[in-house]
């Protein structure tokens, strides 16, 4: 305890809802979380008996300033001293593109730090604990459940060390992806395409496997129904070990390809968050994403499903390390949505966040 003057309960509550407010303005896509930070003044107004705000801030993204470091930035030296920081994640204890918050809140001198979310990151995690030991007081988990609702999957991710996957594909309804001749355009509807490409530009990559681009040259872009861009893509991410050919459509994509073996899919997948991936939507042929879901690295699945029927070998899935009944891979429905003569199911794998 530092024995200052310190905030009351209602206040520190108040400066927490200011921070998640200020949270927002930043980028929620990437692999930064978005975090705000308010500084309450080290001494009452002696007219009002309250702590003003004297400076807050927030996280724009990569590379840009912490939100600790863009407040303290806006006050002169020595005016942070004995002050109070309310952050909505706990200060980071590492050196990244920037350096850690911990130490600039240390070396500003603010006499307590008040946090509403725990670090759980293996690198940037542990500032409570420096904090503590250079003589600051910590409370951390106010408005905890405001704040994890804002930080939303970046905790997810941050917990994984990987992107939060989702696995996509349409069937008919004997789980056929295509014909015996492999033909397979098209299965479902103009609603349930729509909203394919809704979800593709709410990504932040698309993924398939070579076979994929060389069998249907595709593009991994998401389009409205006129065939135009939508404003939003999603990075494209091909997997395999075949050269992607020079024309393939792909390469003309508004972002540059990302290319990864598939050779280790958990390195892979570590690979893409740290290029700032935070969700991949897996659209992949059955290759893809039965490797996928055999390494259990699935943590969605979204299944549309057509009223028709194929018959023959084309499976939307193939190996899934299933020998036995016992072995099997139990889902968690969460959603069941029609989208004009189709369904879309949405499905999580049983015991998972």
């Amino acid at each position: 305890m530092t024995g200052n003057p310190a905030p009351t309960e209602a206040e520190l509550r108040r400066a927490m809802r200011r921070a998640i407010g200020d949270a927002g303005n930043g980028p929620a896509r990437g692999v930064n979380p978005q975090v705000g930070c308010v500084i309450l003044a080290a001494q009452p107004d002696p007219a009002t008996g309250e702590y003003a705000v004297i400076a807050e801030g927030w996280h724009r993204g990569a590379g840009t300033p912490h939100a600790e470091v863009d407040a303290l930035s806006q006050l002169p030296a020595g005016a942070a001293a004995g002050a109070t920081a309310v952050v909505t994640l706990e200060p980071c204890n590492h050196t990244g593109r920037t350096g850690p918050c911990s130490e600039a809140l240390l070396a500003a001198g603010v006499a307590r730090v008040v946090y509403a979310v725990a670090d759980p990151g293996r690198h940037s995690g542990g500032g409570a604990e420096r904090l503590r030991a250079g003589g600051v007081e910590v409370i951390e988990g106010l408005e905890e459940a405001a704040a994890t609702e804002l930080l939303g999957d970046w905790l997810v991710t941050a917990r994984l060390g990987r992107p939060l996957v989702t696995v996509k594909w349409a069937s008919s309804l004997d789980g056929r992806a295509a014909a015996d001749d492999g033909t397979s355009q098209w299965i479902t509807g103009p609603e349930a395409r729509a909203d394919v490409h809704r979800r593709r530009a709410a990504s932040d990559a698309i993924a398939v496997g070579t076979g994929t681009i060389l069998a249907d040259d595709a593009s991994l872009t998401a389009r409205a129904d006129d065939g135009s861009l939508l404003d939003t893509q999603p990075v494209p991410v091909v997997f395999g070990t075949r050269p992607v050919p020079a024309d393939a459509a792909v390469r003309r994509h508004p972002h540059e390809l990302v290319t990864l073996s598939g050779g280790d899919l958990a390195a892979d997948l570590a690979d893409l968050r740290a290029r700032g991936i935070r969700t991949l939507f897996v659209e992949g042929g059955p290759t893809l994403a039965s490797a996928i879901v055999r390494a259990g690295l699935v943590d969605s699945y979204l299944i549309y499903l057509a009223p028709t029927l194929l018959g023959g070998g084309r499976l939307a899935t193939t190996d899934l390390g299933v020998g036995t009944i016992d072995a099997q891979r139990r889902l968690v429905i969460d959603g069941i949505e029609r989208l004009g003569d189709d369904l879309v199911v949405t499905a999580r794998p049983e015991g998972t966040h």
